[in-house]
């Protein structure tokens, strides 16, 4: 678990994204039995703005985030892309899908986003055909998307208000992504001086007689 956790901050930084707080101490366990059912992981789209606003606010509240950390980890779609056979969902964010920036909060804020209507399953061909996907938006490219989860940050006052900060102060977001998420992967650490004798780091320690 710690490894797991590492690598996602590791991958971050080296995306060209801020350093993210990090320590060891995690439990490993033999299986999935004792872990958290299914379904505690945000929708896309729960079928309306104020819906969808509100589920966003019930599972991020639940774990101690405010509305500030919602939109600042909600930034992490800056890398990455949506697969139709894993989510239904098809495209990417932004065109650096490789590259940490505010590069999705000045498209949320400059682009204009439609109800994706069309579809090309080959980026080679300009054949297109009929979406039949989940209700996603698009840019005025077809190439681009945006999640209902990602709209409603731009309708909802409140989470509007921040994003408007990041699209504009990349400094801004970075440090409140890197608090953000470093609270993230903390979650369920033990704390104290008996935290860092445990866990990945911990058990590196003792194969190396440290």
């Amino acid at each position: 678990a710690d490894l797991y956790t590492f690598a996602g901050k590791v991958a971050v930084e080296k995306m060209g994204g801020p350093t993210i707080p990090w320590s060891a101490g995690r439990s490993d366990l033999p299986d999935g039995t004792t872990s958290p059912p299914d379904g505690r992981l945000p929708n896309a789209d729960m079928g309306s703005e104020d819906a969808t606003a509100s589920h966003l606010r019930d599972i991020f509240y639940r774990m101690g985030f405010d509305d500030k950390e919602i939109v600042a980890l909600s930034g992490a779609h800056a890398l990455g892309r949506c697969h139709e056979d894993a989510s239904g969902f098809w495209g990417p964010w932004t065109f650096a899908e490789t590259t940490m920036s505010n590069e999705y909060f000045r498209l949320l804020v400059d682009e204009a986003w439609t109800p994706k209507k069309t579809h090309k399953p080959d980026p080679m061909s300009t054949k297109s055909c009929p979406w039949k996907g989940p209700m996603q938006y698009e840019d005025k490219t077809g190439k681009l998307m945006m999640l209902p989860s990602d709209i409603v940050l731009t309708k909802d006052p409140a989470f509007a208000k921040v994003v408007k900060v990041y699209a504009k102060d990349e400094e801004a977001f970075f440090t409140d992504f890197g608090a953000a998420f470093g609270k993230l992967l903390a979650l369920g650490v033990p704390t104290g001086g008996a935290a860092a004798d445990v866990g990945f780091m911990g058990k590196l320690k003792g194969m190396l007689g440290m």
